[in-house]
């Protein structure tokens, strides 16, 4: 882990923002020079901290059958073997391990019901260690976008 103070913070904000802001354009913004952006953006990726992609929304793409996969593992000490594996899977966007009787639940984006049906049929089972799933489709999604972390704002729980 690396440090991250006020000034990453608001590099950060300005490309969760836009991620083609220009180095320049958040230097003037933020009264600082060119290369400190350049060379904070680029410690904050080499991290891990900061990635900057191109999003899609995979419902304008025809993937209009994303599904929460729950996973029963056994024997337990399986667990981390299967997350590996299941991360690797193209259509997997979301892995964790959970408490309860499926202790992995995957977060995935399918074309159809019947991409779905391969998916956990032919893909999923065939991992060492699957025993059952649970899959819960989603009827309507109402927010779909990028996930943006507000660094400076307390959270909800921090209010109380």
């Amino acid at each position: 882990m690396i440090d991250i103070d006020k000034t990453d913070k608001a590099i950060i904000s300005h490309l969760q923002e836009d991620g083609r802001k220009s180095f320049t354009d958040i230097a003037n913004q933020l009264g600082i020079a060119k290369n400190t952006v350049r060379n904070r953006v680029t410690r904050l990726q080499e991290a891990g901290v900061l990635n900057i992609i191109g999003w899609v929304d995979p419902r304008a793409v025809g993937y209009n059958a994303p599904a929460l996969i729950q996973i029963a593992i056994e024997p337990p000490n399986l667990i981390e073997e299967a997350a590996e594996k299941l991360s690797e899977i193209r259509e997997v966007r979301f892995v964790a391990m959970m408490t309860g009787e499926y202790p992995i639940m995957i977060d995935a984006r399918c074309r159809d019901r019947e991409h779905l049906t391969e998916l956990i049929t032919k893909t999923i089972y065939q991992i060492p260690g699957v025993v059952s799933t649970r899959t819960n489709t989603y009827l309507h999604v109402y927010k779909y976008g990028p996930t943006r972390v507000h660094l400076d704002e307390p959270s909800d729980m921090d209010r109380s």
